[in-house]
């Protein structure tokens, strides 16, 4: 008779993926992505999962990390916060995700994260810039974008600079809004100068009227906008129908190819941060890859968001690889905490003290037939 022991080795032995940690089996890691895929900001996510998928899909046909395929999940959280923890438990319980990547908004990011932590899965790179979810600082996730601060702080300064100072804020009416509200605030407060006027809309919606109406009021000479592109078009739209020479100004969650597209014709000369680098420059090593990458995966309109996603997608890659072959989910978190690397004009760094990532900011605007300037 054999000893028990002797005969679970004999099985690990031919089953690697028995001892393995979840989501990670002899030939593949499973990661999971919830994020939004239907609704008004549905393509954030869409682009966002292209820009992943099409990053996986080269490193798979290259063998994969370590001999395993990468295998994506995605769940759809409708960019509301009641739906946001059951995506993320149904992830890692239904689908046994090794970890998690991609997340695309602020109060979905709040809703999310505590399913995340007490499962302690290692999330990489959240659609988000909000402090709530960098503060304190999170073991189990990794930013790869600058914060909602750093994207103001850099609006201000342009504004300011062009001999600005009635700087007005329209904002989503929940957690992301506020954060975009509070880093113009300080900002501001830097410069002796305070919100001129202050409008809101609730999320997935684009009642804007109200918002409209009072900051129309105030005749702003710009006005940072903190919402999604529905309600940021429509603003725009009725901003400009009243007669108002504001210049706009969106943060990057905003999505400038969805925006562009929304406004048409009333897109050039509005304003939107960028925490990624121009997708269509050629100067830039790391976007020439990702250029490579999204043809190769038939994906020819360039945009942030897919760029974005394209980059989050190569921080987890590397985490993978550097994590080793003896893949556990806290492994992979202290390999991360050491990880300080240029992806190629994109420098991302971790300690166990800063999970920041990126403090990379840039400013373009709409130019015609929709397309960018920086």
């Amino acid at each position: 008779m054999k000893h028990p022991f002797l005969a679970f080795a004999a099985a690990a032995a031919l089953s690697p993926g028995l001892v393995a940690a979840q989501g990670v089996t002899a030939d593949r890691i499973v990661l999971g992505q919830a994020a939004v895929f239907s609704g008004p900001a549905a393509q954030l996510g869409i682009q966002m999962r292209n820009g992943i998928k099409a990053y996986f899909d080269v490193v798979n046909e290259k063998g994969g990390v370590h001999g395993r395929k990468l295998e994506l999940v995605t769940e759809d959280d409708q960019y509301e916060s009641k739906v946001a923890p059951v995506a993320s438990k149904k992830l890692i319980e239904e689908h046994k995700v090794f970890a998690l990547l991609g997340y695309v908004g602020t109060p979905t990011g709040v809703a999310h994260l505590p399913v995340v932590t007490q499962a302690k899965v290692p999330l990489v790179g959240m659609f988000t810039g909000a402090e709530v979810l960098r503060v304190p600082m999170n073991r189990y996730v990794f930013h790869v974008r600058a914060s909602y601060y750093d994207e103001t702080e850099k609006i201000v300064e342009q504004v300011v600079s062009l001999g600005g100072k009635r700087i007005a804020v329209f904002h989503q009416a929940d957690a992301y809004g506020e954060a975009g509200r509070m880093g113009t605030e300080l900002a501001l407060k830097r410069r002796n100068l305070q919100i001129h006027s202050i409008g809101t809309v609730e999320r997935n919606t684009i009642k804007v009227e109200d918002a409209v109406k009072t900051i129309s009021a105030s005749q702003p000479d710009a006005i940072v906008m903190v919402s999604a592109y529905t309600s940021c078009a429509e603003f725009i739209r009725q901003m400009k129908k009243a007669g108002s020479g504001a210049t706009f100004y969106n943060v990057s969650f905003v999505g400038s190819k969805a925006l562009a597209d929304a406004l048409g014709k009333e897109g050039p000369g509005v304003a939107i941060s960028q925490v990624v680098p121009f997708p269509w420059g050629t100067a830039i090593p790391v976007v020439r890859e990702y250029q490579q990458v999204a043809k190769k995966a038939s994906f020819t309109d360039y945009n942030f968001s897919a760029l974005e996603g394209f980059l989050v997608a190569k921080v987890m890659v590397e985490g993978l690889r550097r994590t080793g072959k003896d893949l556990n989910r806290e492994k992979f978190v202290d390999t991360m905490e050491k990880m300080d690397v240029d992806f190629g004009g994109f420098h991302v760094a971790y300690s166990p003290k800063n999970h920041t990532g990126s403090k990379f900011v840039d400013l373009t605007i709409i130019a015609r037939d929709g397309k960018f300037l920086r």
